[in-house]
């Protein structure tokens, strides 16, 4: 039986979004490749509300965050980090022998405006990496805050994971002043795995000319100058099935309207987060709890994996705790094209198998 996705991605995707994939493919060095992703970057300023250039990657998201990184951390990255995605942005800057510090806080909180302001001040920093949204808790850390201190020290370049965010949650990219804002395919844009973006300013464009070694393929200058150069083209080959399906998908999303897009998500969000604390508890602090996942506390001890088996024969799945929290948490996401009606049958099927196993 087929299930029916509430995981934080990949997401369910619409049969017609599918049916893009299979368009007969075009020469990634003509005029129609370089329309197609000039029309995808028109679309997604929209979405980002953002007037900087977009970049496209055949990659997960993690591809972007290690380009970001290792292309634009000048001198020190300060990295701040309430869950598992937040670290492997550590992970990466240590491996690409990038200076950085970690700036961490106990998983189930946010990253606050002050620890920011705390690091920033101290002069060290020229580059800090925020996760908007920590799938792995269930955390949606306030950017607006602390975009209210990053603006304070215009030498440093904001780096912003928004890869289970972005097409669900309201994140206005140039009056927050990101720098570079990235996101990937399989979560609240509705799409197949295998494809990621960002948004880069020219600050940050002008930081990555500074740096001496930034890699090749994730180089996030040598993207941007083949583009500007080529016309919309990329130095490697795209996947130019997903760009197909990437633009089709915008247009869906720009006709549902970017508000009522929000709106909903927020609808879903706010009946999952009831449903968990009337039956378990939120693992993360309720004013910090996420709009497009929710990191349920499995307080009363029953059994996960036996719940997602009964769902299963039901034709739905949600996901287990991630890294350290498995066991200890599960989650539901509600993301991406789930409509209301689609989360309500959940919680009530979810209800009735409680009510049978006692």
């Amino acid at each position: 039986m087929r299930k029916k996705l509430f995981i934080p991605g990949p997401t369910e995707v619409k049969s017609e979004v599918l049916e893009k994939m299979a368009n007969p493919l075009i020469s990634h060095r003509g005029k129609e490749a370089s329309d197609l992703q000039r029309g995808i970057s028109q679309k997604l300023q929209k979405l980002m509300y953002t007037h900087n250039e977009i970049l496209l990657s055949t990659s997960s998201g993690s591809g972007l965050m290690e380009g970001a990184v290792r292309s634009c951390t000048r001198q020190r990255a300060a990295i701040f980090t309430c869950g598992a995605f937040g670290e492997r942005w550590y992970e990466m800057a240590v491996a690409n022998q990038v200076n950085a510090d970690r700036f961490n806080v106990e998983y189930g909180q946010a990253i606050t405006s002050e620890m920011v302001e705390q690091a920033l001040k101290s002069g060290n920093y020229d580059l800090i990496t925020i996760t908007h949204n920590e799938t792995s808790t269930g955390v949606m850390n306030p950017i607006e805050e602390i975009a209210k201190v990053v603006q304070k020290y215009p030498d440093v370049i904001f780096c912003v994971d928004t890869v289970s965010s972005l097409g669900g949650i309201k994140i206005p990219v140039d009056e927050l002043g990101i720098d570079i804002c990235i996101t990937s395919s399989q979560k609240c844009l509705g799409l197949p795995p295998g494809i990621s973006l960002c948004s880069i300013s020219e600050k940050a464009l002008l930081a990555a000319k500074e740096v001496k070694h930034r890699g090749v393929y994730f180089d996030l200058l040598r993207l941007y100058e083949y583009l500007v150069k080529k016309d919309y083209q990329y130095p490697s080959t795209p996947s130019l099935s997903h760009m197909f399906a990437l633009d089709y998908q915008l247009d869906l999303i720009l006709e549902e309207g970017l508000e009522n897009r929000f709106q909903r998500h927020q609808i879903m969000a706010d009946k999952v987060r009831e449903w968990a604390k009337d039956n378990f508890s939120l693992f993360a602090e309720e004013k910090f709890a996420s709009n497009t996942v929710t990191c349920v506390k499995n307080t009363n001890g029953f059994n996960f994996k036996k719940l997602n088996q009964r769902l299963a024969e039901k034709g739905f799945m949600i996901s287990g705790g991630y890294g350290k929290l498995k066991d200890k948490t599960f989650r539901i996401a509600h993301m991406g094209d789930m409509t209301v009606q689609e989360v309500e049958e959940l919680l009530t099927t979810i209800d009735e198998i409680m009510e049978q196993e006692g």
